[in-house]
């Protein structure tokens, strides 16, 4: 494998989930996070009548995985794109339905791993975190410029901190002195902030911080409630869908899409329920998997992953 240093989440399960979809000819298959084409790559592999389309907003992550994809020549299209913009893609493609769609949600293990970028607490780097680096603001402009009231509610939501407003009013006191510019003088900070029983727990005391910047930075959140009912609309009857999330507030939003879509939406009462109301979706997990302990072992960045997956059942009827 030309990437010998990335091992997908829950790779296995994510192609047997949507196996039965993939399996004809001309199927085609939407990976909406390519990062380092580790997925795609297997896609391809297992599926040799598919056609993929990729997108990622990393410009560096579809160089790399152009490479890495080069040997499947046209049945591969990497697409410059956020995942949200998937249907104006398709439409740009000529593609009217697809039979497989793949989200592995989070930072891609190069953004992570490259130390430039800003994601990693572990190292020290500009505080940048956006996927897209051609466009956007960064996290330090977010940690310079934002009202305190405002960070306070990014790292309450977005990072789940109880700490929030200690951190802030920390962050607030130091950027009135120097505007932040790199990771280590704030994961410092927070380790200064935290009372010492927060810091006995859940590993890095920056990680929750450095998960809200990064969700503020990139819209994750926004963008994901515009993607996932999208992809469903994308996806053509017997088409399937897999979703891979690593905090509870996406794997909330993905299982809110796929509950509606497998509701019953008649009115109570009627003896036969027509057409229009019944279920679009079909569900395909009971509730999310987690990654196995083997899983976790062979990458340990699965631990807190999350998969759901749902099949297209019928059209909708507006």
């Amino acid at each position: 494998m030309s990437s010998s240093r990335h091992v997908p989440v829950m790779l296995q399960r994510c192609l047997d989930l949507l196996a039965p979809a993939l399996q004809r000819p001309g199927a085609v298959v939407v990976d909406c996070t390519l990062g380092l084409g580790g997925h795609s790559e297997a896609l391809l592999t297992q599926f040799p009548e598919a056609r993929l389309v990729a997108l990622d907003r990393d410009k560096e992550a579809l160089r790399l995985s152009g490479e890495r994809l080069a040997p499947y020549g046209e049945r591969a299209t990497l697409v410059h794109a956020v995942y949200d913009e998937l249907p104006d893609v398709l439409a740009r493609l000529g593609i009217a339905r697809v039979q497989g769609i793949l989200f592995d949600l989070g930072v891609s293990s190069m953004q992570l791993d490259e130390a430039d970028r800003g994601f990693a607490y572990a190292q020290d780097a500009p505080l940048d975190m956006r996927m897209d680096q051609t466009t956007g603001i960064s996290a330090a402009e977010v940690l310079n410029t934002y009202p305190p009231g405002e960070l306070v509610r990014i790292l309450r939501a977005y990072g789940e901190e109880k700490q929030a407003k200690r951190i802030v009013a920390a962050v607030v006191r130091e950027r009135a002195k120097e505007p932040f510019s790199n990771s280590a003088r704030l994961v410092e900070l927070i380790r200064d902030a935290l009372p010492q029983a927060a810091k006995r727990t859940g590993g890095n005391p920056a990680k929750r911080t450095f998960q809200a910047l990064r969700i503020e930075v990139n819209g994750e959140l926004s963008v994901l409630e515009r993607a996932i009912p999208g992809a469903v609309a994308a996806l053509a009857v017997g088409g399937r869908i897999a979703v891979l999330s690593y905090h509870s507030l996406e794997d909330r939003l993905v299982k809110q899409v796929f509950a509606a879509g497998a509701a019953n939406t008649a009115p109570p009462g009627l003896p036969v329920v027509p057409e229009q109301y019944q279920p679009r979706l079909k569900l395909l997990t009971r509730g999310a998997e987690l990654p196995t302990e083997e899983e976790i072992a062979e990458n340990r960045r699965a631990a807190p992953a999350r998969l759901r997956g749902a099949e297209r059942i019928r059209e909708s009827i507006e």
